[in-house]
């Protein structure tokens, strides 16, 4: 090879080679509208784990420990009483997510890596001077587009804010409990939002002042469901009420999936299935499952176990905060015992688990196909399966909703998601899956 050709050949692919990041902010196909979304304790994530030693199976294992109390949250938004959708309660208890991406808040733009969460509509994060917050909080003293909403706005009255006085001006001040065990005050604030490309301005959020407890997203929370103050809500017609998320396998080294918002770049070949709202919470994303068939065998689940009701909220969700799917008891014990059948024994239980057993008879575990009205949706072993940080148990990873919950929701969690783009097209009323290699 001549040697002026092999110098440029040379050159060329050391950069080629230094361009590369495993960690973007965006996809490198992206148009604008496509974001990198990463697993909070993944190699991309600024965060640790709360035990960092622990092996990547052992984190999974502790964050599935924590479902009941998402399970509890998300039965509490579907209670008989009906709920009026606002933007931020007080008292609402929301439970940590699990995945994180970059944006950007202010002008000019402050990197924040704020939780994902499409069961919940709100935005938050901590600012300048807050007490009890993380050590990264947003300036707002130094955003030039940073603006505070008043007491007496609609948005203010919607968020249930606290009590205004009874003359001048005054910002709208609310609290809000979360996880369980942490609460925040916050001041109903705007300011330009920037998601990989894409602006919104005047986006309306929380900014933090004062934490209490250890629950708290360290960098802020942002809600991508149905309801007036999400971000498919706020952003207009910027994203025509379209986006769509693919989650990496758990086994993936960099755990970086993406976020794709607006109908551009979305899946030309997809199957959807309806996509139902409740009167008790219009924001969570329900679907309607009518069975489950485990090998060849259609689990005999009773027709009201798993289908929507809109006069009760029992139903489908499919969420991004839950780790592994659960049904409510009933069903659960239907699909664990026959399961069970095509699969050797004996069984023991890991962590949130019930149903492991030795790895050397994971070749004869029976696929599992989840059915949807119009869409069947037949789960790789990897989204069936977990197993133990040892490697010697594989368990069904799913599970019952907890004895203390009175839940009438079935979820349709993370690690069942893995690999799969799931389009949700709120315009049009429908849910779309389809295979994708997410790494």
């Amino acid at each position: 090879m001549d040697s002026t050709i092999f110098a440029l050949f040379f050159i060329a692919f050391l950069s080629t080679t230094r361009a590369f990041d495993p960690c973007p902010s965006s996809k490198p196909e992206s148009d604008g509208s496509d974001l990198s979304i990463i697993h909070i304790y993944g190699k991309c994530s600024p965060f640790n784990s709360p035990k960092p030693t622990a092996s990547w199976t052992t984190t999974v294992l502790n964050m599935a420990s924590k479902d009941p109390q998402r399970l509890t949250y998300l039965s509490s938004l579907v209670a008989s009483k009906p709920i009026t959708s606002v933007p931020i309660a007080p008292g609402q208890v929301i439970n940590t997510g699990n995945y994180v991406a970059r944006v950007k808040i202010g002008t000019p733009g402050q990197l924040m890596f704020m939780v994902l969460d499409i069961s919940a509509d709100t935005a938050w994060v901590p600012c300048s001077g807050c007490t009890g917050c993380s050590s990264t909080m947003f300036s707002q003293n130094t955003s030039a587009s940073y603006g505070q909403l008043d007491c007496a706005t609609s948005e203010c009255v919607q968020s249930h804010g606290l009590s205004c006085p009874t003359s001048g001006p005054s910002s709208c001040l609310f609290n809000q409990s979360y996880g369980g065990d942490s609460s925040f005050l916050a001041t109903l604030s705007h300011d330009n939002l920037q998601l990989a490309n894409d602006a919104i301005p005047s986006f309306v959020f929380g900014c933090i002042g004062a934490v209490s407890g250890k629950s708290i997203p360290p960098q802020g929370l942002l809600g991508l469901g149905r309801g007036p103050m999400s971000v498919l809500s706020q952003s207009g017609s910027l994203y025509s009420g379209v986006f769509s998320y693919c989650l990496p396998s758990y086994r993936s080294y960099y755990f970086s999936g993406s976020l794709r918002l607006g109908p551009n770049g979305q899946p030309k070949t997809i199957k959807f299935t309806p996509l139902l709202k409740s009167p008790h919470r219009p924001s969570l994303y329900y679907v309607n499952l009518t069975g489950v068939t485990i090998g060849r065998v259609l689990v005999p689940i009773a027709p009201e176990l798993l289908g929507f009701n809109p006069s009760t909220g029992a139903g489908t969700i499919i969420d991004s905060g839950t780790v592994i799917t659960r049904f409510v008891p009933a069903a659960y014990e239907a699909i664990k015992e026959v399961f069970r059948n095509q699969t050797q024994g004996p069984f023991t239980s890991l962590g949130a688990f019930d149903t492991c057993f030795s790895v050397t008879h994971e070749d004869i575990a029976p696929k599992m196909t989840l059915h949807f009205t119009g869409l069947d949706i037949v789960l790789p072993m990897e989204n069936t399966l977990i197993h133990s940080s040892a490697g010697t148990l594989a368990c069904l990873a799913m599970a019952s909703a907890p004895d203390n919950v009175n839940s009438v929701l079935n979820v349709i969690a993370n690690l069942q998601q893995q690999n799969l783009r799931i389009l949700f097209d709120t315009v049009n009323s429908r849910v779309g899956i389809a295979r994708e290699i997410c790494n």
